[in-house]
Order: C-alpha cells, then sequence, then structure tokens
C-alpha cells in the first residue's frame, strides 16, 4: 500500500510539474526567446511597453460579452483587468500582434474570430492598438502564461464596474460604442 501512496505522489508531483511547466511557456515558443520588442519606451508623455508598439485583441461575443484577462499581480498595473496583449514583433502589424498574444496569453484560436475594427492610441514615439473582432465559432479561452490571474467572458454592462487597466478603462465607452448592438429581434 505504501508503494502504491508513493507512485500516486510520484505520479502527481510529475503531473504538477509539468502544469506548472507549460504555464511558463508560451504555445510555439520556447521559454528562453525574447521577443525583440519586449522593452520599455520612454519619452514626454511617459513609459510604455513595447519597443515597437504593443498590441490588444477585444474579444467580442454577442452571448457572452468580452473577454478580459485578469492581470498577473507582478505585472504592470497588476491585479486590474484588461485585454490580453503585449508588445509587437519588430515588422509586425498590430492585428497579427494581437491575434499572436491573444493566442499565447488566452488561447484565442485565429480562425474563430473576425476582425470588427482597430482603435490606435499613439503617442508619436509610442503606440496601442486595440483589435476588436466578433466570436464567429464559439471557444473557451485557456490561461496558457502566467501574465494571467484569470480569464472571464463579462457582459458589457459589467464591465465599467471593474477594476480596469487604465489605459483600457479611459479607452472603453469609445470601444463599446464601437462594438456591434444587439438586434431588435434578439
Amino acid at each position: 500500500m505504501n508503494e502504491r501512496n508513493t507512485h500516486a505522489q510520484r505520479s502527481a508531483a510529475a503531473a504538477r510539474f509539468i502544469q506548472d511547466a507549460a504555464a511558463l511557456v508560451r504555445p510555439g515558443h520556447l521559454g528562453s526567446m525574447k521577443n525583440s520588442g519586449d522593452a520599455w519606451v520612454e519619452g514626454e508623455a511617459g513609459k510604455f511597453w513595447g519597443k515597437f508598439g504593443s498590441a490588444g485583441l477585444l474579444v467580442f461575443d454577442a452571448g457572452r460579452g468580452v473577454l478580459l484577462q485578469h492581470r498577473a499581480v507582478w505585472s504592470h498595473h497588476g491585479g486590474t483587468w484588461g485585454l490580453p496583449g503585449g508588445a509587437l514583433h519588430e515588422g509586425e502589424s498590430a492585428v497579427d500582434g494581437a491575434l499572436r498574444e491573444a493566442w499565447e496569453e488566452a488561447g484565442v484560436p485565429r480562425a474563430n474570430v473576425e476582425l470588427l475594427f482597430t482603435s490606435v492610441y499613439d503617442v508619436g514615439y509610442w503606440s496601442y492598438t486595440t483589435v476588436a473582432v466578433s466570436v464567429e465559432v464559439p471557444f473557451e479561452p485557456v490561461i496558457s502564461d502566467p501574465e494571467s490571474l484569470a480569464l472571464e467572458w463579462v457582459p458589457l454592462d459589467a464591465v465599467a464596474g471593474l477594476p480596469l487597466h487604465p489605459g483600457f478603462g479611459a479607452a472603453w465607452s469609445g470601444l463599446r460604442e464601437r462594438l456591434p448592438k444587439p438586434s431588435a429581434t434578439s
């Protein structure tokens, strides 16, 4: 019986190790690879993440709301809610970068969403692009790296009541206005 428990304990420990390791390595990436865009830029408007700019994906599902990421406490503006996203790679478009980051952080499948619009916040030496997409084929998000405490579908009316990342909070009302309105037959 002891040998069986020891084997079960070792198996459980191995499973936890694999799960923890998977959380540290983004899908399609090796943990040691660093993006050339991973750097702070600073100027008269402040300090921003992403040498080549940054982008985030606003995923809209008419039945569930928007997909939000509860940011890890150790991250910039940690503990707030915002969009999956991050620094762009050199030469990468904002749409491609937002889709890549949303896949890496939340398992958002590119094939399941359709582009609605983009919105750019530009301070001259740095920009952030919100890429809004609609869900065409439902999916469940998956926390796939340590940057997220949680991922949740949040009804549109509940978003402003959360502690939002300051940039997303400032942009939310304008972004919400551009999202598709519920149809009159719904």
